[in-house]
């Protein structure tokens, strides 16, 4: 995936401007930057969640606007902010939906073989049959990632996945995130707030700052105390933690 002078205005405000990058494949690219950064948005327009006002996003070579809707959801899974579904439905009707782009709604063989494998690959077989308002935070975030497990696209969006979690389930969900690259060679575009685990789970980082990229390249390349120190006005002092570097302010 290629970003090109990608750039979105909201009442005369440019909130982003003119931002290229690539997303290399089999890899965890995070967005990180301050409040009003663009990060959120610029996910949003690589989604086709946000119209974009210019620039050019190529999907395969494709420019992402002339991809028919039914095609692009069987390569690129999102999950949004507000994943929040007011039906009431089990963890497995849930992680259903993830076929629907495949299946059209009427399930096959290898439909309920990807939505079981999705279950157990997030250790929720025993809540299948538990109704999504009934669990804890963590196990329903995991119940929405076995979802988009079974959407079985080669990307996958997460726009801030930690949200209104504690330190052991975000923890655990970053975990995932990285068994997805790992292991099932899944390329993964998260928003993070969190720049610890941006530097320990990611491979490439992209830090914004007043709708532009500041600074784009692996974790090492940006995770510094320069860089870091700039983009968020506050003073950062870094640790290596089993070879990868962690942020730490005061």
């Amino acid at each position: 995936m290629r970003i090109q002078e990608l750039t979105k205005s909201y009442d005369r405000n440019t909130v982003v401007d003119n931002v290229s990058f690539e997303i290399h494949k089999g890899t965890v690219t995070s967005f990180i930057g301050p409040n009003g950064a663009g990060k959120s948005t610029v996910m949003g327009m690589i989604s086709r969640l946000v119209a974009k006002d210019q620039g050019l996003i190529s999907f395969y070579g494709k420019d992402l606007e002339k991809w028919n809707s039914k095609e692009l959801s069987k390569h690129l899974a999102i999950l949004t902010q507000s994943n929040q579904i007011q039906m009431k439905l089990t963890v497995e009707e849930l992680v259903a939906f993830g076929r629907f782009p495949h299946s059209g709604g009427r399930m096959a063989k290898e439909d309920e073989e990807k939505i079981n494998q999705a279950i157990t690959y997030m250790e929720l077989d025993e809540f299948r049959n538990r109704f999504i308002d009934e669990l804890s935070g963590g196990q329903r975030q995991r119940a929405y990632i076995a979802m988009v497990i079974a959407q079985d696209t080669e990307f996958v969006l997460l726009d801030e996945p930690t949200n209104n979690l504690d330190i052991y389930h975000a923890t655990n969900l970053m975990k995932i995130v990285r068994r997805l690259c790992d292991e099932l060679d899944k390329t993964v575009i998260m928003v993070l707030h969190e720049i610890n685990y941006a530097a320990f789970y990611s491979d490439y980082i992209c830090a914004f700052k007043e709708g532009r990229i500041a600074k784009y390249g692996t974790v090492e390349e940006v995770i510094t105390k320069e860089v870091l120190s700039e983009i968020y006005q506050v003073d950062f002092e870094i640790l290596n933690i089993q070879g990868k570097p962690l942020s730490i302010y005061y």
